[in-house]
């Protein structure tokens, strides 16, 4: 008998809302005259879909949506003298009147005029702050003015004080608290710029903040001309200019004015003692600031004009400068120009950007101030007379002989003066990154696939094949050691990374190249004892056999001798690593889970764990629900993984409403399928958040989760995307079914973003769905005609694939009711808001049954309180109104 539970609150819902309300047409479309007195009045669930006003889903939904898990802690931001942890304290979602603060939409970025920061800083903060001991976990709170938010705290480079923003309505500050006795007191007098620059930093010395301050002479902010003075102009640019579909581009000059105003700010620094203020140079659109250890120069980036209508605001060009207190630019380190997409795709949310590499890499200063210390290339020979002639006719043969140029790290002191820079080691290999020992002696260098150049990858490299760390001790330079090395083809072998020692905490900086700098290389001994040490992960071949294991291991740095110095057990529990204190002394943090207990923190001292943390599991009921993960195999032959989640009520054979909720993803062939399953943890504790579908277990439905793998040949992986998805799913329901554990006839499936895309294609492509939900999709492949997702062909090179894929131009074919929702302020790119109208137009025109709820202020996802629980209440109106129907039809197959 099934055990399906409907909604109660929904008939409260019904009383309350009849009252006053007629009877909506669920539809969307206008279905005329209601002529017929015998209609049955409108159920629970339909009036609280129709419903205008922010509604709740059932008491049990609602209870695990928003069971307190932010007051579980995960220790992390160890203090530099390794006493305490930092935290900063959630209230949970934020709610709706902090969401609707008025913002400038400028290019990608959104600036508050009211309080003169990212929006960011207003809708991602926190209650309060916490210091929590790393010997026993007991917790110090800090003291923070009543009514305000807190963000962006960092500890002083000895450890000894915090420094944290303080958000009120107005302005922002920064305050600095005592982390023994957690007093506080605020340390700025004008308040911070936070538009731009959206963190502070502390001097070397700990006896300085920097920071940029909102200028004194501030005019005010620009007015929107009363009436238009011409149309909105863009032009384009010789040449291919391959973008991305950007969400909140500028577009007028008035667009312009405010973003130079938002943007420019005073670089100052704060004395944290008597709140001195030391402006340095004048107002400028200052993007990072990275300051020298003794603060008497900084790495400083501004954004220049010009500004553009087609590129979000970070490709607009940039300077990158060395600045002393006066602010006099010393040296430029880098320059790029705006970057509209003639010379690489520009970053924006959920795409990465092309950059081209700077000539400095890993730039970062030396904490023992000799200056900046970078990778270079050494200078090309200057060409003779003929040769480039020569280098012509050889074509294709140049590019195949290796460079003969030699790689550098090179050290650049004050004043630094072109010209004058020192090499410190070269390397007729190219280096990908480069770290220090505390006392500078030694350096560790890393060497990975494509010669630690590649701009995908931050100029860090990326490629396949083998990485080597290695250390030169520069009183010798000519001899190495190898540290570790490895093929990064065979994933099991990977050996670790070098683990890290505390130092100061670096800059916020915009510009690219930083790598490592305030941290050092964790040695202990001297001479031929000195000793690093490797901290990772070993994967296992089987995972669903052998779950992962943490591990630890000594290396001597002139011998390469390895000792394990710590090995977690993976038997029933997963165990790893999260802070190392003193590795030689075997002092430790860990964090340990089992599928059905949660994360708990432990310093291990020696021989001796002692428990930090107490956290707490808020929804065991789903945490100990029955589960199921297995393969399930298509008619091709394509095996692919499923999870399923039952009700604790579950009987076998019994058959159960079911929703799906899936992503489909690309793959050239099955083993670069099963590569991405290969860190599987079958020990770890099951996580949710505020969208988990595993909640309407608590309502009797069977929750199924399985891959959806699109494979074909490298870049035509789409051509097969009707095919594969109808087939994964036709698999996955036939395996279901034949366990007894789904209902056939009442099947809900639904995805988010692309997991929406697959969604409405799976339901006007197959007959197996009669409830769809579909989040911050996209449904005409025709608006984003140069690549998506995967996808890197253009429209007009793969016409058919383009059109095959849009479930817009199938609309006619819906089968089942599609609810869709999407976030009004959506800048993913790809998935602009009208999208969801426009397919709800042609759902309405086709007589197709639909509904669709837009969310003011949401970007790519919901994070307000009444948008999470508004979506619930309606993700279960809608299962209860199309899955829980008590007549019986033919089974779909």
């Amino acid at each position: 008998m099934s055990r399906l539970r409907f909604p109660t609150h929904l008939f409260t819902f019904a009383v309350l809302f009849a009252i006053a309300a007629p009877a909506p047409v669920l539809h969307g479309q206008d279905t005329g005259a209601n002529t017929d007195q015998d209609d049955p009045p409108p159920s629970p669930a339909e009036l609280l879909l129709a419903s205008e006003d922010w509604v709740e889903p059932p008491p049990e939904i609602a209870e695990a949506v928003l069971a307190p898990r932010h007051t579980n802690v995960t220790l992390s931001r160890l203090s530099p003298d390794e006493r305490f942890f930092l935290r900063e304290v959630s209230d949970g979602p934020i709610t709706m009147d902090r969401f609707a603060r008025p913002f400038d939409e400028l290019g990608g970025q959104f600036l508050e005029p009211q309080s003169n920061r990212h929006r960011s800083l207003s809708i991602r903060n926190s209650a309060g702050l916490q210091v929590i001991s790393a010997t026993d976990g007991s917790v110090t709170d800090i003291e923070v003015p009543r009514g305000t938010r807190v963000s962006g705290s960092r500890w002083s480079p000895d450890g000894s004080r915090v420094a944290f923003y303080v958000h009120t309505d107005d302005e922002t500050h920064i305050y600095v608290a005592d982390p023994e006795s957690g007093d506080s007191r605020q340390i700025t007098r004008t308040p911070v710029l936070a538009t731009m620059v959206m963190s502070f930093e502390w001097t070397s010395d700990g006896e300085e903040i920097a920071t940029v301050l909102i200028p004194e002479d501030r005019a005010a902010r620009p007015g929107a001309p009363p009436v238009p003075t011409g149309p909105r102009v863009k032009q384009t640019e010789d040449g291919r200019n391959i973008l991305r579909t950007y969400a909140s581009l500028m577009a007028t000059p008035h667009d312009e004015a405010l973003l130079e105003w938002h943007g420019t700010g005073q670089l100052a620094t704060i004395a944290v003692d008597n709140r001195r203020v030391t402006e340095i140079g004048t107002p400028t659109m200052i993007r990072g600031f990275d300051f020298a250890p003794n603060g008497q120069h900084a790495r400083v980036t501004t954004m220049q004009r010009p500004f553009s209508y087609v590129v979000p605001v970070n490709s607009f060009g940039r300077v990158e400068e060395i600045w002393d207190r006066e602010g006099n630019a010393l040296a430029e380190l880098s320059e790029n120009e705006l970057n509209t997409g003639i010379r690489g795709a520009p970053s924006a949310p959920g795409v990465a950007g092309e950059e081209d590499e700077p000539e400095r890499r890993s730039v970062f200063w030396r904490e023992d101030g000799a200056g900046l210390t970078f990778l270079q290339m050494e200078p090309e020979p200057e060409e003779e007379e003929g040769e480039e002639d020569v280098e012509e006719e050889e074509g294709e043969e140049e590019e195949e002989r290796p460079s003969r140029r030699k790689d550098r790290i090179m050290l650049w002191a004050p004043p630094f003066v072109e010209g004058e820079e020192t090499v410190v080691y070269e390397s007729n290999q190219r280096m990908s990154s480069h770290r220090y020992s505390e006392d500078y002696r030694w350096v560790f260098i890393t060497q990975r696939p494509g010669g630690g150049g590649g701009a995908a990858a931050r100029f860090g490299g990326g490629g396949r094949g083998r990485i080597t760390e290695y250390a030169v001790h520069l009183d010798q330079p000519d001899s190495t050691y190898t540290i570790s090395e490895w093929d990064s083809e065979e994933f099991y072998e990977n050996p670790g990374s070098l683990v890290m020692a505390g130092g100061g905490g670096g800059g916020f900086f915009f510009g690219f190249g930083g790598g490592g700098g305030g941290h050092f290389v964790e040695i202990s001994g001297e001479g031929d004892d000195a000793t690093v040490f490797l901290q990772g992960t070993q994967y296992f071949e089987d995972p669903l056999e052998q779950s992962p294991q943490s591990f630890l291991d000594r290396v001597n740095v002139r011998t390469g001798d390895k000792e394990r110095v710590y090995e977690s057990s993976n038997e029933g529990q997963s165990e790893r690593i999260t802070t190392v204190l003193d590795p030689g002394a075997g002092r430790f943090v860990v964090r340990r889970e089992t599928p059905t207990e949660i994360a708990q923190s432990y310093l291990i001292d020696g021989d001796t764990r002692t428990q930090l943390t107490n956290n707490v599991d808020y929804t065991p009921d789903i945490t100990t629900a029955p589960r199921e993960r297995f393969t399930v195999e298509r008619p091709d032959g394509f095996r692919f993984l499923v999870n399923v989640t039952m009700p604790h009520d579950f009987v076998e054979g019994e058959r159960r409403p079911a929703m799906f909720w899936f992503y489909p993803r690309e793959y050239q062939d099955q083993e670069s399928y099963d590569e991405r399953g290969r860190t599987f943890n079958k020990n770890a504790f099951p996580n949710f958040g505020s969208r988990s579908m595993e909640y309407l277990i608590r309502l009797g439905y069977v929750v199924v989760e399985p891959d959806a793998p699109i494979v074909g040949e490298a870049g035509r992986m789409n051509n097969n995307y009707e095919h594969d998805l109808r087939n994964n799913l036709a698999a996955v329901i036939d395996e279901l079914d034949e366990r007894g554990i789904i209902d056939r006839r009442r099947l809900g499936l639904g995805g988010h973003s692309y997991g929406a895309f697959g969604t409405v294609n799976a339901m006007v492509h197959t007959p197996f769905f009669k409830a769809g939900i579909a989040g911050d999709g996209n449904y005409n492949r025709t608006l984003t005609p140069l690549g998506f997702q995967s996808e890197r062909r253009y429209f007009w090179d793969a016409r058919e694939v383009y059109l095959s894929m849009s479930p817009f131009m199938w609309a006619n074919n819906l089968t089942g009711a599609l609810l869709m929702y999407h976030g009004m302020h959506d800048q993913n790119v790809g998935t602009a808001p009208d999208h969801a109208p426009r397919l709800f137009h042609a759902l309405n025109g086709l007589g197709k049954d639909a509904a669709m709820y837009m969310y003011p202020f949401e970007d790519h996802g919901p994070a307000t309180l009444e948008s999470i629980l508004d979506l619930w209440g309606r993700w279960t109106a809608w299962l209860e109104l199309h899955l829980l129907a008590e007549e019986k039809e033919k089974p779909v197959t």
